[in-house]
């Protein structure tokens, strides 16, 4: 009797693995013929679940973000509701994670330099491409950043999420990085004075 397989469980689950291969070789470096090869399947198995590296990329993307939105939730549920104690919990939670969305990062900025070094992509199409899809999740995490916040203002969960994306960057360029603590107590006090809360 053949072996069922719940197709949309065995999608996120290559997807999952893909995060690790892309992080360690690169999006730039890595094709779908090593992308089988290092998730043990053949070619053609990949090719039936994603039509395209890129698909690959995307979907990942969409399905990291979402995770980590839902994780971050669950985790950060009973944290008091005053503005200072939770935007402390978004980024305690950035921090206690950090390697994991330093890796996010690396693989975005990797993408994105692949995509903009194509000699048949012109800039129209990259931005029709991909931006869509990360302008789409900024959205949807800077609305579940001002949700949890209980705010409603959409330039305070833009700053906080661009915020992060610089502290992480800074990690990665700077090693040694260590003002993580003191520029997150400066941006807890920045979010507390805009929101007058």
């Amino acid at each position: 009797m053949p072996k069922i397989v719940d197709r949309k469980q065995y999608r996120k689950q290559l997807l999952s693995e893909s995060f690790e291969l892309f992080a360690e070789i690169g999006y730039g470096k890595i094709t779908m013929r090593q992308l089988a090869q290092k998730l043990r399947i053949s070619t053609g198995t990949l090719y039936h679940y994603f039509p395209s590296k890129e698909a690959i990329f995307l979907q990942l993307v969409e399905e990291l973000v979402q995770r980590d939105i839902t994780h971050f939730l669950i985790q950060a549920e009973s944290v008091p509701p005053d503005i200072r104690s939770r935007v402390s919990a978004i980024l305690d939670f950035t921090q206690e994670h950090r390697d994991y969305f330093s890796k996010q990062l690396t693989i975005w900025l990797d993408y994105y330099q692949q995509q903009a070094g194509e000699e048949d992509v012109s800039k129209e199409d990259l931005s029709q491409r991909s931006t869509t899809i990360f302008e789409k999740l900024d959205r949807e995490t800077i609305e579940a950043i001002n949700n949890y916040l209980q705010i409603n203002n959409y330039a305070i969960g833009g700053f906080i999420l661009t915020f992060i994306n610089g502290l992480l960057l800074c990690q990665l360029y700077q090693p040694n990085f260590k003002s993580w603590d003191a520029q997150v107590e400066i941006l807890i006090e920045a979010i507390v004075l805009m929101s007058n809360k």
